[in-house]
């Protein structure tokens, strides 16, 4: 019976599409590249956990730098990170950025094997079919449909109210395609991992007809504009072949990253031939590092522009001006 009287005021006051598109309506948060400045950020990351948990988002993701280039790369600190994520009341959906590995070489960072700092990465944050939080919800990691590509579980993808999200492992410091031999051996072998799980998700959203794809992935792949087409990039092929898929796919993309710490919205990707703005591709970086704020994502389906951004600022972890 509530049904019904729904559907007819559904009728009477909007249109049955309207209704559905309403009820199909739901957002998420983004965020990363924090805590950085520690013992001291940790009230305010708290802060901010307990704010985006009183929203109620269907789920949050986290794009990497869970730390500071300068914070050792332990375990115990691994660990510490892994509470804070489950401090989320719903699911954390979270890609690892440099600062958890590429960049633990550093004095700084503990003199690690960046290597070994990934395999340990791996084994603590991504060894379930599960997402991180309190509330944690069921995921497919690369692993799981692609035995030639079993290494890389930290790649994975969900689904909402027809709408495909994708993890992808692109992290800063040129995607690790620096340094020494094994250093670049490392990138080839994960930057095909990521080549083919871009081409599956495209393929995915198509045969499935989602209505848009949303990518999360750590490095600020649009820093310059020599990151396309420097042969020496560790994002050229990744932008290439993003620009080709989303220019046949026809429908919204959304890339979302941290990296630089700056709040971004804008249209960065072009088409293949670099001579036009790819119109269907949005891009939001979120802040991060001095900022411990975060950005609120409403998803509203049946629109040709899905996204709607709200940036989530809490006047105690301002540092400019200071409220404190």
């Amino acid at each position: 019976m509530t049904k019904f009287i729904i559907k007819n005021i559904c009728i009477a006051i909007f249109s049955i599409a309207s209704c559905i598109a309403n009820a199909q309506t739901f957002k998420f948060v983004a965020l990363g590249d924090m805590p950085y400045n520690i013992p001291n950020d940790y009230p305010r990351y708290e802060r901010l956990i307990q704010y985006i948990n009183s929203l109620n988002p269907a789920f949050t993701v986290f794009v990497g730098d869970t730390k500071s280039g300068s914070t050792p790369c332990s375990d115990d600190y691994n660990l510490i990170v892994q509470d804070y994520f489950n401090k989320f009341n719903g699911p954390l959906m979270y890609t690892p950025g440099d600062n958890e590995w590429t960049d633990c070489h550093r004095i700084s960072a503990g003199s690690y094997d960046p290597i070994e700092r990934l395999q340990a990465l791996r084994k603590t944050f991504f060894k379930t079919e599960f997402s991180l939080g309190k509330n944690p919800a069921a995921i497919v990691r690369q692993a799981d449909v692609d035995s030639e590509f079993s290494k890389f579980v930290e790649n994975s993808l969900w689904m909402k109210n027809g709408f495909l999200f994708v993890n992808l492992h692109i992290t800063g410091s040129n995607n690790n395609n620096e340094r020494d031999d094994r250093s670049r051996q490392e990138y080839r072998e994960r930057n095909e991992a990521t080549l083919s799980w871009i081409n599956y998700a495209f393929w995915l959203a198509t045969a499935k007809n989602y209505e848009a794809i949303i990518f999360s992935y750590q490095a600020d792949m649009f820093y310059s504009k020599n990151q396309g087409v420097d042969p020496e990039s560790g994002y050229s092929d990744t932008l290439k072949l993003l620009s080709l898929k989303a220019e046949s796919f026809k429908k919204p993309v959304l890339l979302i990253h941290g990296d630089s710490h700056r709040l971004i919205i804008d249209q960065p990707l072009k088409t293949p031939d670099q001579k036009n703005t790819l119109e269907n591709v949005m891009r939001l970086e979120v802040m991060g590092a001095n900022e411990v704020q975060a950005v609120e994502v409403q998803v509203f389906p049946g629109l040709e522009q899905p996204f709607s951004f709200t940036p989530l600022m809490i006047r105690q972890n301002m540092l400019a001006p200071s409220f404190k």
